[in-house]
């Protein structure tokens, strides 16, 4: 899998999707949507639909992400792209059936204008680098957006808490999380323990709570625990891992909430991890 994403990332995509379908013969479960995007991007249609609606079948039921996502866009002239989405349309009319539309659609509101920005910002940085007039003026778009959507989601939690997966489902669900983790550090001190009791009941993702966690120790002055908050350094002009508790067994602490390998993670920065090297 890691040899399949490292593929994906240098748009070798052919390669990725030989690396998917090896992954495949020891476990079929895993990450079949993100396979499915390496075929389609590889023209390999068949495949493609194949993974998708294996994915479908195994609990896949984002269809806005299905529409938006570009790296399916070579799908959607196929005459087997109109009977995907219904197929997935058809899941959701029975899981949604208890679910508050209006608040949905809100927070999948929120969580499009955080993301869109920020594709943007990491997109002006792959083009101009790290220092640029785009980049800056991007900056303070994203400022005034996640102004915006933070007081939609102060409102929401300070409402009607938490709000999970069961009532407006797993992508809106997300969006609080991720407007809390780009909100200032007061806030993130604040709602922290709100989120640390919404993944006991099964309503956040530890995943996401351990990037929240990482976030307030370094605000904090302590050390993050997962690894997953990353440094600049303007004077060597790159990247490298905030300084992280215990790096022999990060590893281990990552698996134990569902994020993989820091090994993986850190080369989307360029960064080669070696604990030994990091101490």
């Amino acid at each position: 899998m890691q040899k399949a994403d490292s593929a994906y990332w240098a748009k070798n995509y052919t390669l990725a999707e030989e690396y998917f379908k090896l992954a495949f013969t020891i476990n079929t479960e895993k990450h079949l949507y993100n396979a499915a995007c390496a075929a389609s991007l590889a023209n390999d249609f068949d495949v493609a639909f194949d993974w998708l609606n294996l994915a479908v079948d195994k609990g896949f039921t984002n269809i806005d992400q299905l529409q938006r996502d570009p790296d399916l866009n070579t799908l959607h002239g196929d005459k087997r792209w109109v009977p995907l989405l219904e197929k997935v349309q058809s899941k959701l009319n029975i899981i949604e059936a208890s679910y508050d539309k209006p608040l949905q659609k809100e927070l999948i509101q929120i969580f499009y204008d955080d993301q869109d920005i920020r594709n943007k910002f990491i997109e002006a940085e792959r083009q101009y680098g790290y220092q640029s007039r785009v980049k800056d003026s991007l900056i303070q778009v994203m400022i005034k957006v996640d102004s915006i959507n933070l007081v939609k989601i102060k409102n929401i939690l300070d409402t009607k808490g938490w709000v999970g997966k069961d009532r407006v489902g797993e992508q809106a669900s997300a969006s609080i999380f991720l407007v809390i983790q780009h909100s200032d550090s007061k806030t993130q001190q604040h709602y922290l323990p709100m989120m640390r009791e919404a993944v006991k009941n099964g309503n956040a993702s530890p995943a996401n709570l351990a990037l929240l966690e990482d976030r307030v120790a370094l605000a904090e002055g302590r050390k993050q625990v997962y690894g997953s908050q990353i440094c600049y350094d303007d004077k060597g002009k790159k990247y490298y891992v905030c300084p992280i508790e215990d790096p022999d067994n990060v590893d281990k602490r990552r698996a134990e909430v569902g994020l993989g390998s820091i090994t993986a993670y850190v080369k989307n920065w360029g960064i080669i991890w070696n604990p030994d090297d990091y101490k």
